[in-house]
């Protein structure tokens, strides 16, 4: 499917975001690792998150849904599955699954769709080796991992990955030994708090987590956010989108998770946040985006694991400011479902914007956006999203050359995006 964004009036309303991806999987996993039932509510039914759903089933979970994002959990002893694990395009399903599943002490087999198989998967082998489990396979899927994991770990987490992080700490329940991941440049952190909120002992201190003695977990009721990556796509286009004004409504705030926010701050954008309170260990919040001069920003390497899924999206939002952006510390863009850095350069320049990659780094000089190309996405959902947002701005409409793959993380996308006016239509092959 192809679809095609084109200028139309002003962007309003409240848009209506999907539960956190991030927060969705945890939820899963953790409730089939803990003794009980796991209610949640506002989980994400997006592809990613349903193949997580269906790899807990595989390892003897109870995973079952009983309404629009309200599922139910019984987990308990995992047992090692009769096939193959296939997690599509989820990098986050794979390598989460890895680290619970070693710490498990079960053996299973994990494979993919054909960019998750490019990915590379020796971030996360490696400390599971250290801790004892094997591999059979090379640096990418198909995988299979064994476990029990045997022996604790200091990981030093460089560059700054969640996933990595977490595969550690899963892994980790099915041992007493010490087990700790420090971080220079500080990564997510919903792993933790959601272990902490399942009942397991977990210390921070700095940039490091440990895991304590209490290694067990009891089901519980888990409250998902608004995703954040999701919202950026209508809060960035509410700043670009002339007379345009977009509330989204119980997002999730997490300092770890705000960089797109506050980016849009730094360029100026007219920003507010209202309602900001607890749940689920997380803070949230209403956030709301008018309209209004923006202008070119300087970002640091520090800054990106914040925003690192939003970078596409801040691109297009550079688009429309005034002078040059400069966002650097991206080679973690080049790893993703495609090389991003790469493809944004290219789908702006296409659309006559002056932006460019500059080894990690991507350059934008913003201005009038004329719009008026095909983008190639290679498949990516935040690739086609962004290249959307851009043609509601520009002079010209904007086609994105595949968009079934949105569904992978956001499949209301477009029936989101025209409730608060958007025009973005399918295109005939």
């Amino acid at each position: 499917m192809r679809l095609r964004a084109r200028q139309g009036e002003a962007l309003t309303g409240r848009f209506v975001v999907p539960g956190d991806k991030s927060q969705s999987h945890r939820a899963l996993i953790l409730g089939a690792l803990a003794t009980g039932e796991t209610v949640i509510a506002g989980l994400l039914e997006s592809e990613d998150v349903l193949a997580t759903a269906a790899a807990l089933r595989a390892f003897g979970a109870r995973v079952e849904r009983f309404g629009p994002g309200r599922w139910r959990v019984i987990g308990g002893p995992w047992r090692s599955p009769d096939a193959s694990i296939d997690c599509g395009n989820s990098g986050t399903s794979v390598r989460l699954l890895m680290g619970a599943a070693a710490g498990q002490g079960v053996r299973a087999t994990f494979t993919g769709d054909a960019s998750l198989s490019k990915r590379p998967m020796r971030r996360v082998r490696g400390p599971l080796e250290a801790m004892g489990a094997r591999f059979e396979g090379g640096d990418t899927l198909p995988l299979t991992v064994a476990g029990p994991v045997t022996r604790g770990i200091a990981h030093v987490n460089v560059p700054a990955s969640a996933q990595v992080k977490s595969a550690v700490l899963l892994a980790g329940l099915g041992t007493d030994q010490p087990v700790e991941v420090s971080e220079p440049v500080p990564s997510r952190d919903h792993s933790e708090i959601m272990l902490a909120e399942f009942g397991v002992a977990v210390e921070r201190s700095g940039g490091t987590v440990r895991l304590g003695s209490q290694r067990s977990l009891s089901g519980r009721l888990v409250s998902v956010a608004g995703d954040p990556s999701s919202a950026a796509f209508a809060l960035g286009a509410a700043a670009i989108v002339p007379g345009s004004e977009v509330r989204v409504e119980n997002m999730l705030l997490n300092p770890h998770r705000s960089g797109f926010v506050m980016a849009l701050q730094r360029m100026g954008a007219d920003l507010a946040m209202s309602n900001i309170r607890g749940q689920s260990g997380e803070t949230i919040g209403d956030v709301r985006v008018r309209f209004g001069p923006l202008f070119g920003a300087e970002f640091t390497p520090e800054e990106i694991p914040s925003m690192v899924d939003e970078i596409p999206i801040l691109a297009v939002v550079a688009a429309g400011a005034r002078g040059e952006t400069r966002i650097e510390g991206l080679d973690e863009l080049r790893h993703k479902e495609s090389d991003r850095l790469s493809l944004m350069a290219e789908g702006l320049a296409a659309c006559g914007v002056a932006a460019r990659s500059e080894g990690d780094a991507l350059v934008i000089d913003g201005g009038p956006i004329r719009g008026g190309a095909e983008v190639r996405t290679e498949g990516d959902h935040r690739i086609a999203m962004s290249h959307l947002v851009l043609g509601l701005a520009a002079e010209q409409p904007v086609t994105v050359d595949e968009a079934d793959m949105i569904a992978t993380s956001f499949p209301t996308f477009r029936e989101a995006m025209r409730g608060i006016g958007a025009r973005i239509e399918e295109v005939a092959q």
